[in-house]
């Protein structure tokens, strides 16, 4: 089995700029998080545009899926912003691929203490080699259909509908 992994941005992906104070994008933190999670499954990554999910457009999302469309693997990781993970999840769904597509991100950034991030792609990257074709996200040690999952703003933490 091989592995694709799409990085869209994301708090996963935001680097924080101690010079302005706050959290933006650079370069993608995944080749780095792929090297220190010592995983043996064979994984293509393909950078797409780092975005904040909250900034993703239509065309974004359709990129995201020209990007599942396109690829030769039958697995595939999204690391995607939160905010927006089931607005993502439901057009990737209605397209119905022959694929595993499992989406994850972070509510900490990678690179700040205590992040979730390492945590919810590891469970992403079990969940795309074992799952059914279909569309999942992986939050907080859960796996949710792409048609049964929100984001509970006020807990932080993603629950079925």
């Amino acid at each position: 089995m091989s592995l694709r992994i799409l990085a869209t941005g994301g708090t996963f992906d935001k680097h924080y700029d101690e010079i302005q104070g706050k959290l933006g994008f650079a370069d993608s933190h995944l080749p780095a998080v792929l090297a220190r999670t010592r995983m043996t499954v064979p994984a293509a990554l393909e950078v797409l545009p780092l975005l904040d999910s909250l900034d993703m457009l239509d065309a974004d999302r359709a990129r995201v899926l020209a990007s599942c469309q396109a690829a030769p693997e039958s697995a595939i990781v999204i690391i995607h912003g939160t905010d927006t993970m089931p607005e993502t999840a439901a057009v990737l769904g209605a397209a119905a691929l022959a694929k595993t597509i499992v989406l994850t991100g972070a509510m900490i950034p990678y690179e700040i203490a205590n992040s979730d991030a390492l945590f919810n792609l590891g469970c992403a990257v079990s969940a795309a080699q074992l799952l059914p074709a279909g569309v999942y996200v992986a939050m907080n040690g859960q796996i949710f259909s792409w048609n049964n999952v929100k984001k509970n703003k006020t807990a932080g933490v993603f629950q079925p509908l």
